[in-house]
């Protein structure tokens, strides 16, 4: 009973131990190599399968995800004999299992001094600048090379990074100060041109501001300019006028005295009278010192005695009548309607107001020359007193002293 019970057992043992050897189960993402007798039998892809119990086993598990590998730094030595430390990063992936187990034993340290003798091919052709600053075209070579090794081992290379190149302290120290005066250039140059920028705005806008000044200070010019001439054109036009209306008006009242002596008829006494009233005036001079007494003077008082009545001249010309051939003033009166009336044209349309100043002096006529006053007076010495303009009878100077002309008796 004890034999049989354990016999029993046996066999169950036995039959777990060939169902457990008989069925795998196989993640997914990974991919199971199976040898049998000793020899490559099959991969398995992820699920179940079935085994031959004790005639196949399990080589090796392989995980088909990409996998991202950390190599430490290693030394490399640049075409400037400098040796610095470089940090890479590989990303690869599992394309074939079976090449991956049977194509090398440890792919792993396989790339590892694959990268390694790479990287110090590609940077030994390189100085320590074209190193730092060429790190994508050390990555792309990096890449090639591995890619087209790993591919027998069944791997394929995705991606190689540099994470580091860390140059010796003294080249480190080096790189800062240069990199410092670098920048200490660029503030300097970047200071002077802004100066530069800042100096030609400045000088621009006080060209602008000066030109602007000068024009404003020409149209002020003009402005005034124009406004004196047209003041000038004016008041010239204003004493014109106010000379004729002058004009006008001594001619009125000398016409009016001319003709009231004529209407009047004045006779010799008339004209002695007005001789004596004119003598005070002559002797009112302050140049004058001595006043001789003109011989006229016994004739115009002889005159004016016997017009008075003396020494029997018969009645005083006071008495009188007057004439009725128009003594006095005139039947009629004085017509001043038109004294105060200037016949000038408007001060608009006077061709004074439209001709250039500048063409005056040219077309204003020359003046004559007045003889020298030692050709007058030889001419005077010539002639004789007749030709002294004094002694002439039509001579209207008040202050000559033969008197005032005789007009004969009408």
């Amino acid at each position: 009973m004890d034999a049989a019970l354990i016999a029993l057992i046996v066999v169950a043992l036995l039959v777990i131990v060939v169902l457990a050897k008989s069925v795998t189960i196989v993640p997914q993402a990974q991919a199971k190599v199976i040898e049998r007798l000793g020899r490559y039998s099959r991969t398995l892809s992820p699920g179940l399968s079935l085994l031959v119990p004790f005639v196949d086993r399990v080589r090796a598990t392989v995980d088909l995800r990409e996998q991202v590998i950390s190599f430490p730094p290693q030394p490399v030595i640049t075409s400037d004999n400098l040796q610095v430390g470089i940090d890479t990063v590989l990303y690869f992936q599992v394309t074939d299992p079976r090449l991956a187990v049977y194509g090398i034993a440890n792919y792993i340290t396989g790339m590892e001094q694959l990268t390694t003798t790479t990287l110090r091919n590609v940077v030994g052709g390189l100085n320590l600048e074209e190193a730092l600053t060429g790190r994508d075209g050390i990555n792309s070579q990096l890449r090639g090379v591995l890619d087209g090794t790993t591919g027998p081992w069944g791997l394929r290379v995705a991606r190689v990074e540099i994470k580091a190149i860390d140059p010796p302290p003294s080249i480190q120290d080096s790189m800062e100060k240069q990199m410092r005066a670098d920048r200490d250039k660029r503030a300097i140059i970047l200071t002077a041109e802004g100066a530069r920028q800042s100096a030609i705005t400045t000088a621009e806008g006080e060209k602008a501001s000066a030109i602007l000044s000068a024009e404003g200070k020409k149209q002020a010019a003009i402005l005034e300019a124009e406004a004196e001439r047209q003041s000038r054109i004016l008041r010239a036009e204003g004493e014109r006028a106010a000379l004729f209306l002058q004009a006008q008006g001594q001619a009125k009242s000398i016409e009016t005295v001319f003709q009231a002596i004529h209407d009047g008829k004045p006779d010799q006494g008339l004209l002695a009278y007005q001789y004596l009233q004119t003598l005070p005036k002559i002797a009112q001079g302050d140049a004058n010192k001595m006043w001789i007494v003109p011989s006229e003077f016994s004739k115009a008082l002889e005159g004016l005695a016997n017009l008075g009545g003396a020494e029997g001249g018969g009645s005083s010309w006071m008495d009188v009548e007057p004439s009725g051939n128009g003594g006095g003033a005139r039947d009629g009166g004085l017509d001043t309607s038109s004294w105060f009336e200037s016949q000038l044209p408007r001060a608009a349309d006077q061709p004074e107001a439209k001709i250039e100043l500048s063409s005056i002096t040219d077309t204003a006529p020359a003046m004559p020359t007045p003889p020298p006053l030692s050709q007058v007076k030889q001419d005077v010495q010539e002639s004789g007193p007749a030709a002294d303009p004094r002694n002439r009878a039509g001579s209207e100077d008040p202050d000559d002293p033969a008197g005032p002309p005789q007009l004969p008796p009408s």
